[in-house]
């Protein structure tokens, strides 16, 4: 009797080889977020003739992110700490990476004038006009200012910061038209803007009513005596403000602020100091612990109900780490911190 031949299900195979691609390449709407890396500060400054005898580790803490993928999407269940969040509407993926590094830039800055300001070195600031990073949908900036303008006046006056720019544009309404010169590419350009109501995802008041520009940044140019160089690669976006700080600072001074420590962190900065909140908070609590940091700076906001530094302190028993979990508001407050510590033994 002649066996059957079987034939190799060849189409099966295939059509699950086109779908496990799909869910590899097709590209959703959304980034998708995983605990990072906790890095040393060490290799990315340095401060001219500044002092690097370090015995511990000053770190800041990343997060791993990508554009989601179906199959990144259905990995994002299998853990609290694989995240999805979407991309910011209005923002290509070039303008989103331009306004990463500009925030980053900024950001970089912010730190160098906190250390320097707290070891009493010396800074000189010049600003310059006010650095556009993102344009909200349909306002009627859309299409007349982009990221990466820098706004030097309203209705012909200077504005020179970006606290200025706000208060130039506060409290106009739908009725209201107003004259922005910037600058682009070298050219200056004056152009009449309307104003509209805030899209509801902004959280504005009802009632309030804007041209469209958010998260301006002061445009400036800033000289440090002694010079210091930063290094960060591509990490982008602001949160590692608050750690280049500490490393500055450590560098400024003789001595060494770690004790011999491991200490990873996060929080933007601003120049007076203030630790500013950031995301994902509790990845970088992973990414620290992966790293055996003894302890982790965390932005406190104030202990309101939801601050990073609860979302952090939540992660780190849900893991259950030795590490210590520090809330911190002010770059001053954390260096009273470190001083208070004995030298590890």
């Amino acid at each position: 009797m002649e066996q059957k031949r079987r034939t190799f299900p060849w189409k099966r195979w295939l059509i699950l080889l086109v779908v496990l691609v799909v869910m590899s390449i097709v590209q959703l709407p959304y980034y998708y977020n995983q605990p990072g890396m906790a890095e040393s500060l060490e290799g990315m400054i340095e401060v001219e003739g500044g002092y690097q005898d370090e015995e511990g580790t000053l770190m800041l803490t990343t997060i791993a992110s990508a554009k989601a993928t179906p199959f990144l999407a259905m990995w994002s269940l299998f853990s609290p700490y694989r995240t999805l969040y979407p991309v910011p509407a209005g923002l290509s993926d070039e303008e989103y990476e331009k306004r990463q590094v500009l925030l980053m830039s900024n950001s970089q800055e912010d730190a160098q004038i906190a250390a320097y300001h707290a070891a009493g070195a010396e800074v000189v600031i010049e600003t310059n006009g006010v650095f556009v990073t993102r344009i909200l949908e349909d306002m009627p900036a859309e299409g007349v200012i982009e990221a990466g303008d820098v706004i030097q006046e309203i209705e012909g006056e200077p504005v020179r910061a970006a606290e200025e720019l706000l208060e130039a544009l506060a409290g106009k309404t739908e009725a209201d038209t107003v004259s922005v010169t910037f600058e682009r590419g070298g050219e200056v350009r004056t152009e009449e803007l309307g104003f509209a109501p805030f899209p509801e995802e902004q959280g504005a008041e009802p009632g309030r009513v804007g041209v469209g520009i958010a998260e301006p940044v002061t445009a400036r140019e800033v000289a440090f005596d002694p010079e210091v160089e930063i290094s960060a690669g591509a990490i982008g976006g602001p949160s590692a403000g608050f750690m280049f700080s500490l490393e500055i600072y450590n560098q400024l001074l003789e001595g060494d602020i770690t004790k011999g420590y491991d200490i990873a962190g996060t929080g933007t900065i601003n120049e007076d100091g203030d630790v500013g909140a950031i995301g994902g908070a509790s990845q970088k609590v992973l990414a620290a612990d992966q790293a055996e940091a003894d302890f982790f700076f965390v932005p406190n906001q104030g202990g309101t109900a939801n601050s990073n530094y609860k979302e952090a302190k939540q992660a780190a028993e849900d893991i259950d780490t030795d590490m210590v979990v520090v809330p911190i508001d002010t770059l001053s407050e954390a260096l009273t911190y470190l001083e208070s510590l004995q030298p590890k033994g």
